[in-house]
């Protein structure tokens, strides 16, 4: 058999060829690496189902894929603080003002709100029904009915620590209070399997379908307004962070399609979340 040699010349041209598309390869890897970012954000937003709604249609426009890790809002902030996130989206306004002064994050904008409600068994043993979730913690604590508290320093924790201190009774919750260190998912189910008192907020509320013998039982209270805001992670503290590809995330999301998209969010015919900017 006759032996197939190149020249040299041809061994030249096919390896500079090689080289050519190799770039070109790693240039198509490289520009798929900077078409994802990751979103630190609280289980509330996860577990309601939001993101499932709008992200696809973020990707749509965008052509990013938000990759979302769901975690306690003190844990999700911790994250954007190492740098481990590229967006921060989450509800403990007092916090996100602070991960913004210590110089972590660009700036806050508040992007949508709903409501906590304080949820129970339908009997109402502590008889905390009614607008008033400071006086309905009260009862909670002097008739130590069973609640279930996140622990996990949360938005929806830090909101319920701040209820329990405007009771005084924050040093004695009653000996029905228990700590889960949760989810709001779990923390509803561990609720609803042991007749507990709860706060949640109303998304996560809506699209829970283990509600066993739970009802609403406060709700209306002015002081359980629930604010989520979102905040793009400083590239000079953290100078890997895709800043342009978060950038075009917290645009798309306070803007009117990403607006439109949180408004048109409904569990049962309920919207769960209300955007900021006011919808034409």
């Amino acid at each position: 058999m006759r032996a197939f040699r190149l020249s040299r010349r041809a061994v030249v041209h096919v390896l500079a060829e090689v080289g050519v598309v190799s770039a070109v390869l790693l240039g198509v890897t490289a520009a798929q690496a900077q078409s994802s970012i990751v979103v630190a954000s609280t289980t509330s937003t996860e577990q309601s189902g939001l993101f499932g709604h709008i992200l696809p249609q973020f990707k749509r426009a965008t052509g990013i894929d938000a990759k979302v890790v769901a975690l306690g809002t003190g844990q999700a902030i911790d994250m954007a603080r190492r740098g481990d996130a590229d967006v921060l989206f989450v509800h403990d306004k007092v916090a996100e003002e602070k991960f913004v002064a210590d110089g972590f994050g660009v700036k806050r904008l508040e992007v949508m709100y709903n409501d906590f409600v304080l949820v129970g068994p339908k009997a109402d043993p502590a008889d905390t029904k009614g607008n008033d979730i400071v006086a309905a913690l009260k009862k909670v604590a002097t008739s130590s009915s069973a609640f279930i508290s996140r622990g996990d320093k949360s938005g929806t924790h830090a909101a319920e620590l701040r209820f329990w201190q405007m009771t005084g009774t924050e040093a004695n919750k009653g000996s029905g209070y228990r700590e889960c260190g949760c989810g709001m998912g779990p923390a509803l189910n561990i609720a609803a399997s042991s007749g507990a008192y709860v706060l949640t907020d109303r998304g996560t509320w809506l699209s829970f379908r283990n509600r066993g013998d739970l009802d609403v039982l406060v709700q209306g209270d002015q002081r359980l307004f629930n604010q989520y805001g979102v905040v793009l992670v400083s590239s000079a503290r953290h100078p890997h962070v895709k800043t342009a590809e978060g950038r075009k995330f917290v645009d798309w999301v306070t803007g009117s399609a990403g607006q439109a998209a949180i408004a048109s969010y409904r569990v049962g015919g309920q919207q769960l979340f209300f955007p900021n900017a006011r919808m034409p």
